[in-house]
C-alpha cells in the first residue's frame, strides 16, 4: 500500500491537499491555509536531508475517532520507516502536529545542541537540547474523510468547514452593503442640506477686493 499527497489549486487562490492510502484508502481532503515558506520567514534552523523526523501530536488528537484516524494516517505518511536505505540512522528534527480550532497546524523544528557538546548527545540529556524552527509552516483544514482512495463512503464531514467561495461571496456582500449604506447616508445628508438652507452670511465678502 502506497501513500500519496497530491496538491490541487483552484482559481489560482485556493490550495487543496489530498492524503490517501492507495489503492484501498482511506483518504482525506484538506484546505491548506496560512502557508509560510522557509525563505519567507527567514528561519535559522536547518537539518540534514534524509534524516528521520520525530513526530509529535497534541493530546487532543486522541479525543475523537476522526482525529485518531488522521493521526494514524499522518504517522504512516510522514514517519520514515526504520532501516530505510535512504534514511539516516538518527533523528535531528521534529514534525509537530497540533489541533487548534479544529485545524491541524504543522511546524518543523531542528533539534539543536550547544556547539561545545559532542555530536552525539547521551541518551536522556534532553536539557542540553533546544528546538529551532526550520519551516515551512502551514495549516490543514479537514473537509472530508473517505473510506476509499479519493472517494468512497464518507467517514467524516467537517460541520465547521466553509468553502473559500462562500467566504469571498460573504465578504463581497458585506462590502456591497457597506457601500450602499454610505450612499444612503450621503443622500440623506444632501437632502437635509437642501431642506435646511443656511442663512446668508453678511460678512462673507468683507475681505474680498
Amino acid at each position: 500500500m502506497h501513500s500519496v499527497l497530491p496538491l490541487q489549486c483552484r482559481k489560482h487562490l485556493d490550495l487543496y491537499l489530498w492524503m490517501a492510502k492507495c489503492p484501498n484508502g482511506p483518504s482525506v481532503k484538506f484546505l491548506v491555509n496560512a502557508v509560510h515558506t522557509m525563505e519567507e520567514l527567514k528561519l535559522t534552523g536547518n537539518h540534514l536531508k534524509g534524516s528521520r523526523p520525530i513526530l509529535t501530536f497534541s493530546a487532543n488528537f486522541d479525543k475523537d475517532s476522526h482525529w485518531i484516524l488522521l493521526k494514524e494516517m499522518l504517522i504512516q505518511i510522514f514517519g520514515t520507516p526504520k532501516g530505510h536505505q535512504k534514511s539516516k540512522p538518527y533523528h535531528d528534527h521534529v514534525f509537530a502536529f497540533s489541533i487548534v480550532d479544529d485545524h491541524i497546524w504543522f511546524r518543523n523544528y531542528q533539534i539543536a545542541v550547544p556547539h561545545n557538546e559532542s555530536d552525539k548527545v547521551p541518551r536522556g540529556s534532553l536539557e542540553k537540547m533546544t528546538l529551532v524552527e526550520v519551516g515551512p509552516r502551514f495549516c490543514l483544514n479537514p473537509i472530508k474523510i473517505f473510506g476509499g482512495s479519493f472517494g468512497g463512503p464518507t467517514l467524516y464531514e467537517n460541520p465547521f468547514y466553509v468553502s473559500p467561495n462562500q467566504i469571498r461571496a460573504l465578504q463581497k456582500k458585506q462590502k456591497t452593503g457597506k457601500y450602499a449604506r454610505k450612499v444612503k447616508a450621503k443622500t440623506r445628508r444632501k437632502m437635509h442640506e437642501l431642506s435646511n438652507p443656511l442663512e446668508p452670511d453678511e460678512f462673507a465678502d468683507m475681505w474680498k477686493e
